[in-house]
């Protein structure tokens, strides 16, 4: 086989450059499987470099069923190698890998993928291959006992692959098509009302505290009396965990209501809330 020929099969094999395969050969001294090898060491080299760099860009990729369900942020540096078919096929088989592993990275990245390499291994080709930063980022699975998961992708890019990914768990021992219009509604609602957390008594006390910096910022050069201000300062943190809480938002479908007044009016027994969450790239 002449060199040229190794140079190919050397591209088709590894998805590298052709002077990079044709250094690779010449180095190997017309070895493939040395050639391989070199590209490996210099592709952890240069993905190394592109890891400075920032990765804003990316995509959510959603798997599993109604009863366990993950969600996997994969991001890169642009939209455009977001679309990318080999980064999709890429982030679809790791959102499989995630949901069997339970949103485990430190297990994720040891995976073996179909071709036979862990997805650490075929992160850093995938970085040599595209030119871009690449990163694993954020990760859930929801799986709860008695209970169904829905879920909402919005800006879909390809089936399970989205801008934007909800799942929220409800607990239940029924089935009917009521409560999976309501699953499917909420899910939209969180999409698009974006909650911090259940209930107000379930917000992070540290979101809290930085709330109220800010709302005693806002209030420090007004002329009011203290007692005026505390009260005006309760009111705004109070509006904020009502806002933010989502039990008590303004149910997107019908404003004049709240979530925890549909879950009412629903009335289902034993139906709750389990818990959700929302992955957004970007946020």
């Amino acid at each position: 086989m002449v060199d040229i020929e190794k140079v190919k099969k050397l591209r088709k094999s590894t998805g590298a450059g052709f002077k990079d395969c044709n250094s690779a050969i010449k180095e190997s001294n017309g070895n493939i499987d040395k050639a391989v090898e070199i590209l490996r060491v210099k592709g952890i080299t240069k993905a190394s470099k592109k890891m400075s760099r920032e990765a804003k860009e990316g995509v959510v990729v959603l798997s599993g069923n109604a009863k366990k369900t993950s969600v996997i942020e994969v991001n890169c540096e642009t939209d455009f190698v977001a679309k990318n078919d080999d980064f999709v096929n890429f982030v679809k088989e790791l959102g499989e890998l995630n949901n069997k592993c339970s949103s485990d990275l430190g297990k994720l990245i040891k995976l073996n993928m179909i071709n036979g390499k862990t997805v650490e291994e075929n992160l850093v080709a995938l970085i040599v291959k595209i030119g871009e930063k690449i990163t694993i980022g954020r990760s859930k699975t929801i799986e709860n006992q008695n209970t169904k998961n829905f879920t909402y992708q919005h800006s879909v890019i390809r089936n399970n692959i989205s801008k934007l990914s909800v799942i929220v768990s409800l607990k239940t021992n029924q089935n009917s098509n009521q409560i999976d219009i309501f699953g499917k509604q909420l899910s939209m609602h969180i999409a698009a009302s974006n909650p911090i957390a259940l209930s107000s008594e379930k917000i992070n006390q540290k979101i809290l505290d930085k709330e109220q910096e800010l709302i005693s910022e806002e209030l420090k050069n007004t002329e009011k009396p203290q007692e005026i201000i505390k009260k005006i300062s309760l009111g705004k943190l109070n509006k904020f965990k009502n806002d933010n809480s989502l039990m008590t938002q303004d149910w997107v479908m019908d404003p004049k209501k709240k979530v925890k007044d549909i879950l009412e009016e629903l009335n289902v027994n034993d139906l709750k809330i389990a818990e959700f969450y929302r992955l957004k790239i970007g946020e």
